[in-house]
């Protein structure tokens, strides 16, 4: 790696991504004027963004140099999305493998799939439904996490829902940490709900937001892009203090040509001949609906690591 891990600047604004989040929790739940709670759910959007962030780097080992130290952040990271630290890993590592191939592929419909089905999941996306769905599978793993290893479960929801090589990914790793990680997402949850006493208006405010915020953001920076396992990305134009919030999140190609950059260093390796499409213009594309592949094969994933021996 080129870069040095900017270790300090990433603990110091978890502390303050994390004391932000609580407040704005708490005032949801304790205001008696709506506007006051909406303003509340909207700092938390980028608030809690700023955590997603922190955890992408953490998934990449980019949170902090020493490995006890990068972990133990991300689990902690993951209890505020609410997701499972392992399980992003698994995901995320995998969607830098698949990107823009046949099974990745939310903006396009080949001929064999249903236009009406795409441009459902995409709506899901937009709409924050998206985000939702990654709790509720938190909490169904922690209940019975062997669900993800059932063919039926794989073959049937998983494949519905445009899931399935995440889900057979996640179902190939050992249950225990991954339960373990799950179990302390849902007891942080539910601390925090009854320390601050938040009530469910509250809480769904905020974390409904963050999901339309972080949502709009996931595919915005691939949809439309090449069919290229790496280079099928954007190097999205954000205004600025949404490009502090996501942490240079909108540099995705930088991002995808180099996920060993730290975030801070993002925006020294766009290349001049990058395009630099307007987040707004993308996103509202996605509105109108899915559109057919181009024509021709798409590409295959590449190849996974091997473990360390």
């Amino acid at each position: 790696m080129s870069e040095p891990i900017p270790a300090r600047l990433n603990l110091a604004i978890a502390v303050l991504a994390i004391a932000v989040n609580l407040a704005c929790l708490w005032v949801a739940s304790h205001a008696s004027a709506w506007w006051v709670v909406a303003v509340a759910a909207v700092v938390f959007s980028y608030s809690n963004n700023t955590v997603f962030s922190l955890l992408h780097e953490s998934v990449h080992g980019l949170f902090h140099p020493h490995r006890r130290i990068n972990d133990g952040a991300g689990v902690l990271l993951a209890a505020f999305f609410p997701t499972i630290s392992s399980v992003q890993r698994i995901s995320h590592l995998g969607h830098h493998r698949r990107n823009r191939t046949d099974e990745e592929l939310y903006d396009y419909y080949l001929p064999h799939q249903s236009w009406l089905l795409k441009t459902y999941w995409i709506y899901c996306l937009l709409t924050g439904f998206y985000w939702a769905i990654i709790p509720v599978a938190t909490l169904w793993y922690v209940l019975c996490p062997w669900l993800f290893r059932a063919r039926w479960f794989q073959d049937g929801p998983a494949r519905w829902w445009g899931f399935r090589p995440f889900v057979i990914d996640i179902a190939q790793a050992p249950i225990r940490r991954i339960w373990l990680e799950g179990a302390f997402s849902l007891a942080l949850q539910v601390t925090v709900f009854i320390a601050l006493d938040l009530n469910w208006i509250g809480w769904l405010a905020c974390y409904w937001a963050f999901g339309l915020n972080w949502s709009s953001v996931q595919y915005s920076d691939h949809a439309g892009s090449p069919r290229d396992v790496i280079e099928g990305a954007w190097n999205l134009h954000f205004w600025p203090g949404a490009r502090w919030a996501f942490l240079n999140y909108n540099y995705h190609l930088a991002h995808h040509r180099q996920p060993s950059i730290p975030w801070l260093y993002l925006p020294r390796h766009v290349r001049a001949g990058d395009a630099r499409p307007s987040f707004w213009r993308i996103y509202l594309r996605l509105w109108l609906g899915a559109r057919p592949a181009p024509p021709g094969p798409g590409p295959q994933p590449l190849t996974p690591p091997s473990p360390p021996s």
